[in-house]
This record gives C-alpha cells, sequence and structure tokens, in this order.
C-alpha cells in the first residue's frame, strides 16, 4: 500500500515536471506577408511607394508580398521602372486586381503580368495596354516602333512568367481587357480569388520560378497581412499629381501674388502665393507638361496686358482668355484622362483667372498713369470764394491781387481779370504759395 502511494507521488511528480516542457517547446508561428494597396495612377510617386513597399518585405523575410491593385494606367517610364522592381524583387511578388470593380489598365496590365502570381478578383478586368504618346499625334512608323517596344518588353517576361504571350500582345497592339474568367482561360493570369485572405490560401504550398530561375514554395496559408500604407509625404504629393488641383493651385498662387502687389505690405497673400506656386510647379514637374501650352499661357499674359494699355474693346482680352483656356486645357498631356486637365477645370480657371487679371492690371496701369497729387497741389481745381476784391493791376512782387476763402483757410491769390468780393473762383495753378485762379461764370 505504502508501495503504491509512492509510485503515484512519483509519476504525479513527473507529469508535473513535463508539462512546462511540453508548454515551452517553440511551435511554428505563421508566416507574414507584407500588403501594398496601389490604388492610383502609375506615377513617379506610386513608383516611390511600391518600391518601398517592396524594400520593407525583403527587410522582413517576408514569405510574400501583394500588391493589391485598381489603376487606369499611367506613365511609361513609372511603369517600366515598377516592373523592373517587381522583376528583380528578393521576395515572391503576388499582384491582386482587386477589389470587385478594380481593373489593371494600360500600365498595369505590365505590372500584372510582371508578378510571380498574377490574380484577380470576380468582377475586375485587365488589359488596354496599347501606348499612348502624350498629346502628340504620330506618324504609322513611330506608332509602329512604340507597339513593337512595348509588345517585345512584355513578351520578354511573360513567356518566362510561364504565361500566354500571345495574348498578352493583343493588349497592346489591339487594345483587348480582359474579364478575369477571360484572363485565367487565356492564362494571363494564375488565380481568381475573392480576397487577400482566400488568394493566399490558394496559392499555399505552390511552387514558383523566380525570374532568375530559381524556385521557391510559397507558405502563405493563414498569413499575416502587414500593411505598408503611405507616408504622409506621399499622401500629400499624391494629392498633388492630380492634375486640375496642380492647376488650381497654381492659380490660386497668382491671384494672391497680384493681391500683393496691389496692396504691398501685406505679407500674407504674398507668403502664400509664392508657396501655392512652388507647390504647383513642383507637381507639374512630376507631370508629363506640354511645354508648348507654356507658350500659349505666356501669350495669353502679353495679350491681358496690351487690353489694359491700349483700347481694344475687348479684342485683346478675349484672344487672351482663349488662348488662358487652352493653354490651361493642354498643360498636362497624361496618357490616360486622369492624368489631363478636364474641360471644366479649365475653362473655369481660364475665364475667372483670366477676367480678375484684367480687372486689377487695368486698375494696376490707371494709377500708375495718374500723377501724384500731395499738398498744394490738391487745390489746383478745386472752387473757392473770394474774401476781398481781387485786381490784376493790383500787387507786386511781394503782394498777391487779394484772399480766398477754400477748404477753411485763407490763401493769397491773384487772377488775370477783376474779381469782386464773395464771388466763386476755380484755382488754374500755384506759384509757392500764391494761387492763381479764374471767375466761374
Amino acid at each position: 500500500m505504502k508501495l503504491s502511494n509512492a509510485c503515484r507521488l512519483i509519476f504525479v511528480s513527473l507529469l508535473l515536471w513535463f508539462i512546462p516542457l511540453a508548454k515551452a517547446e517553440p511551435t511554428s508561428s505563421a508566416p507574414d506577408v507584407v500588403v501594398i494597396h496601389l490604388k492610383d495612377t502609375v506615377q513617379p510617386v506610386s513608383e516611390a511607394y511600391l518600391s518601398r513597399g517592396i524594400d520593407a518585405a525583403a527587410a522582413q523575410h517576408a514569405a510574400a508580398v501583394v500588391i493589391e491593385m485598381d489603376t487606369p494606367g499611367g506613365l511609361l517610364t513609372s511603369m517600366r521602372a515598377m516592373t523592373s522592381k517587381i522583376l528583380a524583387s528578393p521576395v515572391p511578388v503576388i499582384v491582386f486586381v482587386a477589389p470587385t470593380g478594380a481593373r489593371a489598365g494600360s500600365a498595369g496590365f505590365f505590372l500584372l503580368e510582371a508578378a510571380d502570381i498574377a490574380a484577380m478578383a470576380p468582377g475586375t478586368n485587365a488589359g488596354a495596354a496599347h501606348p499612348v504618346v502624350e498629346g502628340a499625334k504620330i506618324d504609322d512608323t513611330m506608332k509602329m516602333k512604340l507597339e513593337n517596344d512595348a509588345a517585345a518588353f512584355l513578351r520578354s517576361y511573360t513567356a518566362r512568367r510561364g504565361r500566354n504571350p500571345s495574348a498578352a500582345e493583343d493588349a497592346v497592339r489591339q487594345s483587348k481587357s480582359y474579364t478575369e474568367k477571360e484572363a485565367k482561360d487565356l492564362g494571363l493570369i494564375d488565380v481568381i480569388a475573392p480576397d487577400i485572405p482566400s488568394l493566399l490560401n490558394q496559392v499555399d504550398g505552390r511552387t514558383v520560378t523566380r525570374f532568375d530561375g530559381s524556385t521557391v514554395v510559397l507558405h502563405t496559408r493563414n498569413a499575416i497581412q502587414v500593411d505598408v500604407n503611405p507616408t504622409v509625404r506621399e499622401r500629400v504629393l499624391d494629392w498633388l499629381m492630380d492634375p486640375n488641383l496642380a492647376v488650381l493651385i497654381l492659380v490660386l498662387g497668382g491671384l494672391l501674388i497680384y493681391i500683393e502687389f496691389n496692396a504691398p505690405g501685406t505679407i500674407i497673400p504674398g507668403a502664400l502665393g509664392t508657396l501655392f506656386v512652388l507647390l504647383s510647379l513642383f507637381a507639374l514637374n512630376l507631370l508629363p507638361v506640354h511645354y508648348a501650352s507654356g507658350l500659349l499661357l505666356i501669350a495669353a499674359f502679353a495679350l491681358m496686358l496690351l487690353e489694359a494699355k491700349f483700347t481694344s474693346h475687348g479684342v485683346l482680352g478675349f484672344a487672351g482668355i482663349v488662348c488662358l483656356v487652352f493653354g490651361v486645357l493642354t498643360l498636362v498631356d497624361g496618357p490616360i484622362p486622369e492624368m489631363r486637365v478636364h474641360l471644366a477645370t479649365a475653362i473655369a480657371t481660364g475665364i475667372g483667372f483670366g477676367l480678375i487679371t484684367l480687372f486689377l492690371v487695368r486698375i494696376a496701369v490707371i494709377a500708375r498713369r495718374n500723377k501724384t497729387v500731395l499738398g498744394v497741389d490738391t487745390l489746383i481745381g478745386q472752387t473757392a470764394i473770394t474774401s476781398d476784391a481781387i485786381h490784376p493791376d493790383t500787387g507786386g512782387p511781394d503782394k498777391s491781387g487779394g484772399q480766398i476763402f477754400i477748404h477753411g483757410e485763407l490763401w493769397q491769390a491773384r487772377s488775370t481779370q477783376p474779381i469782386r468780393k464773395g464771388e466763386s473762383v476755380r484755382v488754374t495753378g500755384r506759384e509757392g504759395l500764391l494761387l492763381f485762379v479764374e471767375r466761374i461764370p
């Protein structure tokens, strides 16, 4: 009986000893997947954001990086840089066109096909990747060169990704766009998934061949999503990359500077105007600006200045406003409508800014033409009353003909004609403090 109790005691002691050890054994943690939300046009700011996200995934040794994309397209130079970043990524890249209603248009199609895993959500589309020259008409030879260059660039990595190069080329040459089902059937994408968790579970265990030829097995089931959000700087720059907003800020800055010139010393309008103009120029520097439109803007200002100086019955001013509207409308020549100035914005800013400019310039010219009148000169042209009679032959070098009462003051005055006391006279000139007057009929 004592032996049995001793055995039980030893068994319980061993059990209590091994339970903590069992709990302390390491368990396999869920993998990390970095998520980049690319819901913007393809331009330098989104290029910097994508590059930063891929670098963060590499630094965290993430299992994969997911680029959730919804873009109408964008600039060719930014697209090539972003595609190269995806192809050279040390971490497997999954490009996911989502959510429902999203698209990978134009430049976005190149990014989709560059991914290790290309995926789309139901109700999305991709394609229409024909190259567009910014704000210019080109001949057939140059058009063919652009098409061949874009098609060759797309073929250079779609074949190595194991996708259908001919169907991808049709998106460039024939501007074809595909639904998620069409893209899957044609071998342009690998997965159709409703959301990111479902996507990660579907690709778990899949072996992908990297662009450098190495193979990687994806471990993404129940992965922890680590979002890479845009920084404040990227948000502000992205906000300024809207051409319509950049133009509005430019116009507002110009008006504030006008106010400073017309009311010197106010300081605040001039400082804010300078800041707005610099911000808009910084944004326009990142956008494809048509420099011929800049000449239209210069011509518009020149015509408005001429209208303020010469009498043209509004012809020069109207021509200046027309130049201003067309200059603003064609100032930014983006390859997609989202990167161009809207017609309503061009008309509103052109007419509003033009009319205000004409008004302010005219006021400035009139003010410059008017002579500055101070002191005694303010009396010239004024009406006065004689305090005593003025005779032309009265007075000499030291005396005037008589006195007049004007603005509550008595002034010495002389006239070339006799004037009785109490008559109304007009001041015609002066010599020192001596006023010359004439009778008012």
